[in-house]
């Protein structure tokens, strides 16, 4: 597995990361998580993303992997769900990091996100101080906000920010060359989220309701055909596109684990698969002006 500088830190991960939400599920058995995660390291691949509000996922990487810590970066997020505090107060902050430690079972965390907040809180001194306390006292190594659009830029420009996860992927690419080029001239770490855009080839018709209805609306409206199978090419494309130094996808499925590291064995998509798809993007992408 390829491994990669983030950004201008004394971090590498792996071109492909892996998205715990999914491990998160209780009803998935421990010995089934226990070898995902092992195998996943076992892989290649060394940044594993979490978040609070993903179930039991930050117990079972804590649990499950705290014997090979030092092989892997954790990436997690926070702002919310802290008993008896408001949602992205200082105190919240300060706790939520406590707390994560806790459940991870480790004494640090390589990243630490405010979790898809507004602009108004990232524009909060006292809750950039709690972040700021903790990598200091040596809690977290990078500042980062995981979120998109404008709030994305504000927490890119703010110089208080280390690091951002944001959606990369063949239909969401609005705004995905200005804001890495810019984050990357500035020494930012990039992680792609949403890089297989939720997976819409897996619906014969439009998904209403579920959480991929929009992207297969844009898969839909792109029309391409290619020999690529579409997981690989959406891997590919997220992977070595834009400079991104991590592509976050999760499974509970140990083929499926397997089968997208051997899609980033081949490298960068064709200059003509790339170009055809950035083109039709850009014919539709007025189309969708509005949505995510």
């Amino acid at each position: 597995m390829q491994q990669r500088q983030f950004g201008n830190s004394a971090l590498k991960v792996s071109a492909l990361g892996f998205g715990a939400g999914q491990i998160g599920d209780e009803s998935l058995a421990d010995k089934q998580v226990n070898t995902l995660l092992n195998q996943a390291l076992d892989l290649g691949i060394n940044l594993f993303d979490s978040a609070r509000g993903y179930g039991v996922s930050e117990e079972r990487i804590g649990k499950f992997l705290k014997h090979r810590r030092h092989e892997f970066l954790i990436s997690t997020k926070i702002g919310y769900g802290i008993e008896g505090t408001e949602d992205w107060s200082a105190e919240c902050i300060r706790l939520g990091i406590d707390a994560a430690l806790k459940r991870l079972q480790t004494d640090h965390i390589d990243i630490v996100h405010l979790h898809s907040c507004p602009t108004s809180v990232l524009a909060q001194d006292a809750v950039i101080q709690e972040l700021t306390n903790a990598q200091r006292a040596g809690k977290l190594s990078l500042i980062a906000y995981a979120g998109e659009n404008d709030d994305l830029n504000f927490a890119k420009d703010s110089g208080n920010f280390q690091s951002l996860l944001m959606s990369v992927n063949i239909c969401d690419q609005r705004f995905i060359n200005d804001q890495l080029s810019d984050a990357k001239l500035k020494g930012m770490g990039i992680i792609a989220k949403r890089p297989v855009a939720n997976a819409p080839w897996r619906f014969d018709a439009r998904p209403v309701g579920h959480y991929a209805e929009v992207y297969w609306q844009r898969w839909q409206q792109m029309a391409l055909e290619f020999d690529i199978d579409w997981q690989e090419l959406a891997l590919r494309f997220a992977a070595f596109t834009y400079g991104v130094d991590s592509i976050i996808v999760g499974t509970t499925s140990l083929d499926h684990l397997q089968q997208n590291c051997r899609a980033l064995e081949n490298g960068p998509l064709p200059q003509a698969v790339l170009k055809a798809l950035q083109t039709r993007f850009l014919e539709c992408d007025q189309d969708w002006v509005g949505q995510i």
